[in-house]
C-alpha cells in the first residue's frame, strides 16, 4: 500500500519552490537591467573622457611639434589602464597613444562615434580642423568584470534569503495547518469507548463544518451502539429467568420420565445450560462494552482473585484443581474495577478448566509486577489459531462446551485498564499446555 502523501509537505515544497524561483528570476532580471544600465554609463564615461582629453592632447602635439612617429605619453603609475587611447592623423597613423595601448592602430575606421572590435568598444572624436582623431577604447573584459561583481553582490544575499525563506515557509505552514493536525488527532482517538463530541471552538472557520459533520456522525454512531448494547443486555437479562425455569422443569421431568427417555431429557438440559451460559456471556460482553474496566481509583486485586478462585473451587469442574501462588507482598494494586477484574479471572479460570484434561491442575500465579498467569495442561493450540482466540465466537479445535466469548471479554476489559492479554501455547518451557497472561500496570506506593 502506497504511503499517503502529506499536505504539509506539498505546501512547503510548492511555496519554497515558488519563492526560490521568484528570487532567482528577480536576480536574473536585475542582472539584465544592470547590464544595460552599465553599458550606458560606460559609454557616457568613454565619450566624456574623449571630449575632455582631445584638447589637451592636441595642444601637447602642437607645442612639442610631434613627428609622425608614434609617441606614448609618459605614465608614472604602474597600474593597468582602464581606458586606452590613440591619436591618429588623417592617414590613420598613430601619432600618440597611451601607456598600455599598442602602436598598431585600432581596427576601426576614423568615423566619429562608437564602433566595436572583438574585445573593445571604441569612441572616435575628431579635432575641429579634422587633422587628428582621438580614439578612446574600453575593453569588454572590464564591463564583464563589473557585471559579474554586481551580479555576485546581488546573488549572494539571495542565496542566504532562499534558505531563510524556506525555513519561514515551513514554520508558517506548520503553524497554519496545526488545527488540521489537532482535528485529525482528535478524530483518531475516537473508538467504541470514546464517542464524545469534538470541540469546535479552537478550530478556524474552515474546519467547523468538518467538526460538525463528524459530531453528527458520532452522535448517530453513539445512539446505534447504545441501542445495541441495551438490546444485548436486556435480552441476556430477560432470558435468564425463562431459561432457569425451563432448566428446572427439565430437571424435574428427568426424574419423572421412564429411563428410556432420559437421554433426550439430558440433551434438553445440556442445551438449556449452554443457552444459560451464553446469556451470561452476552451480559458480560455488554458490560465490557460499557467500559466497566475503566476506573480512576486503584484497587487491591488479591482479595478479588482469592474470592473468585474460592468460588470456582466450589463448582464441580473446579473442585480441587486450582493451585494458587501469590507472589505479591502487600497486595496487588491496579487501576481496574473490582467487578471487571472478577469477570476477567472467572473467564480465564473457566477457559482453563474446560479446555484441559479432567482432574488436571490449573495453576494461577500472581506476580508483584501486575502479571497474573493462568496455566493449564493439554494439547498445544495451533500457532495460526492462537491470535484469533480473542475474536468473538472463535474457538479452537475442541469438543468441550464453550461460547467463544470468554477471551474476547477478557481482552476488552484488560485493555480498558491499560493492560495486555498475552496467550501462549505451548506453555513456555514445556511441550504442551496453554497459558493466558494478563499484564496490568501496577500502582506504586
Amino acid at each position: 500500500m502506497a504511503r499517503p502523501t502529506s499536505m504539509t509537505r506539498k505546501l512547503v515544497t510548492a511555496l519554497t519552490s515558488v519563492v526560490a524561483i521568484s528570487w532567482l528570476l528577480a536576480c536574473g532580471l536585475g542582472v539584465m537591467v544592470m547590464q544595460d544600465e552599465f553599458a550606458e554609463i560606460f559609454d557616457a564615461g568613454v565619450e566624456e573622457t574623449a571630449e575632455r582629453l582631445l584638447p589637451l592632447l592636441v595642444d601637447d602635439l602642437r607645442e612639442n611639434n610631434t613627428a609622425p612617429a608614434a609617441q606614448k605619453l609618459n605614465q608614472t603609475s604602474e597600474r593597468a589602464e582602464y581606458l586606452t587611447y590613440q591619436v591618429r592623423d588623417r592617414e590613420g597613423q598613430v601619432v600618440l597613444h597611451s601607456h598600455d595601448s599598442s602602436t598598431e592602430p585600432f581596427e576601426v575606421s576614423l568615423e566619429p562615434g562608437f564602433s566595436e572590435t572583438a574585445t573593445q568598444r571604441i569612441f572616435t572624436v575628431a579635432t575641429p580642423d579634422g587633422n587628428y582623431f582621438l580614439q578612446v577604447a574600453d575593453a569588454f573584459a572590464n564591463r564583464r568584470e563589473a557585471i559579474e561583481e554586481a551580479g555576485t553582490a546581488l546573488l549572494l544575499p539571495v542565496l542566504i534569503l532562499i534558505p531563510a525563506s524556506i525555513f519561514a515557509v515551513i514554520v508558517v505552514v506548520r503553524r497554519t495547518l496545526r488545527p488540521i493536525q489537532t482535528l485529525r488527532d482528535d478524530i483518531g482517538k475516537k473508538d467504541g469507548g470514546n464517542l464524545a463530541p469534538l470541540p469546535t471552538q479552537p478550530f478556524p472557520g474552515e474546519l467547523h463544518p468538518i467538526a460538525r459533520s463528524v459530531n453528527l456522525l458520532l452522535g448517530r454512531l453513539r445512539s446505534a451502539i447504545e441501542a445495541e448494547r441495551e438490546f444485548t443486555a436486556n435480552s441476556a437479562h430477560e432470558l435468564r429467568t425463562p431459561i432457569a425455569g425451563a432448566l428446572a422443569q427439565a430437571q424435574r421431568l428427568h426424574a419423572d420420565i421412564p429411563p428410556e427417555l432420559a437421554p433426550r431429557v439430558e440433551n434438553i438440559e445440556k442445551s438449556l445450560q449452554h443457552l444459560a451460559h451464553l446469556a451470561e456471556k452476552l451480559l458480560q460482553m455488554s458490560r465490557a462494552e460499557a467500559r466497566i474496566g475503566v476506573t480512576d481509583t486503584a484497587n487491591d486485586l488479591i482479595p478479588v482473585l482469592e474470592l473468585v478462585i474460592d468460588d470456582m473451587m466450589r463448582t464441580a469442574i473446579g473442585s480441587s484443581r486450582i493451585r494458587f501462588t501469590n507472589r505479591c507482598e502487600g497486595g496487588l494494586s491496579c487501576r481496574i474495577g473490582a467487578d471487571a477484574f472478577g469477570i476477567v479471572v472467572r473467564n480465564l479460570l473457566e477457559n482453563a478448566l474446560i479446555h484441559s484434561p479432567a482432574e488436571s491442575p490449573v495453576q494461577v500465579l500472581a506476580e508483584a509486577d501486575g502479571t497474573i498467569r493462568v496455566v493449564n495442561s493439554g494439547v498445544a493450540v495451533d500457532a495460526a489459531l492462537l491470535p484469533k482466540l480473542t475474536t468473538r465466537f472463535t474457538r479452537g479445535q475442541t469438543t468441550a462446551d464453550g461460547t467463544g466469548l470468554g477471551l474476547a471479554i477478557v481482552k476488552s476489559l484488560v485493555e480498558q485498564a491499560g493492560g495486555e492479554l498475552v496467550l501462549s501455547s505451548p506453555v513456555p518451557g514445556r511441550q504442551d499446555g496453554f497459558e493466558a497472561r494478563i499484564v496490568l500496570p501496577a500502582e506504586t506506593a
